[in-house]
């Protein structure tokens, strides 16, 4: 089904996952390119954060199976294997995923919320894909460690301003686009993906 799109799409690796400071019991689980610079932030529960830093942290074994522990073992004890996951739509902020399996020699695509995909790939070692579209609309550009030097603040500086500007609570819709471009920049330098997501996701919706 995928096979004639490949061309089209962009491999992604587990940046990292950061607390919500502004969203109670949500998380950023933050992707980024393999070949590029571009991050995608995603919002996800609490407990799928959980699960998917467990699965990176290959030491911590939970007394039982988690949901997502539970999947694995029921799909290879019937050889389903997950090849691959596909973040393929973004309606509204909102990511769409697939999962890719294989059974037999017969591929079947699986809709999937994309907190769920991710949990799963990383347990079966399956790259994560995205679409060049969906990261032209919703990736979020790192700036290089000189391009942050260069600028007219110091880390003192940044720091401050951040702890001022993002414990705050911003109406988005008193914003304009070049404003909330602007607080975009300043989320990014301050590896505030959470923050950086929602105004992402305000600037998409009016685009």
């Amino acid at each position: 089904m995928y096979e004639d799109r490949y061309m089209s799409l962009v491999r992604l690796t587990i940046k990292g996952i950061s607390y919500s400071q502004t969203q109670s019991g949500a998380y950023a689980l933050v992707l980024s390119e393999m070949d590029g610079t571009r991050t995608l932030p995603i919002i996800i529960g609490a407990f799928e954060a959980q699960s998917i830093a467990i699965a990176l942290e290959k030491e911590i074994r939970p007394p039982r199976p988690l949901t997502h522990d539970l999947f694995k073992s029921f799909a290879e004890r019937f050889h389903i294997d997950v090849k691959q996951i596909i973040i393929h739509k973004l309606v509204d902020g909102v990511f769409f995923s697939s999962l890719i399996c294989e059974k037999d020699g017969v591929e079947e695509t699986i809709d999937t919320r994309t907190s769920d995909a991710i949990a799963l790939a990383v347990r079966f070692q399956a790259p994560i894909f995205t679409y060049e579209n969906i990261l032209d609309k919703a990736g979020i550009y790192l700036k290089s460690e000189e391009e942050i030097i260069s600028e007219d603040h110091t880390e003192d500086e940044i720091e401050i301003e951040s702890e001022i500007e993002f414990t705050s609570t911003v109406s988005f819709s008193d914003l304009s686009i070049d404003e909330l471009e602007e607080q975009l920049n300043e989320a990014v330098n301050n590896e505030d993906y959470e923050l950086a997501a929602k105004i992402r996701d305000e600037i998409s919706k009016r685009s």
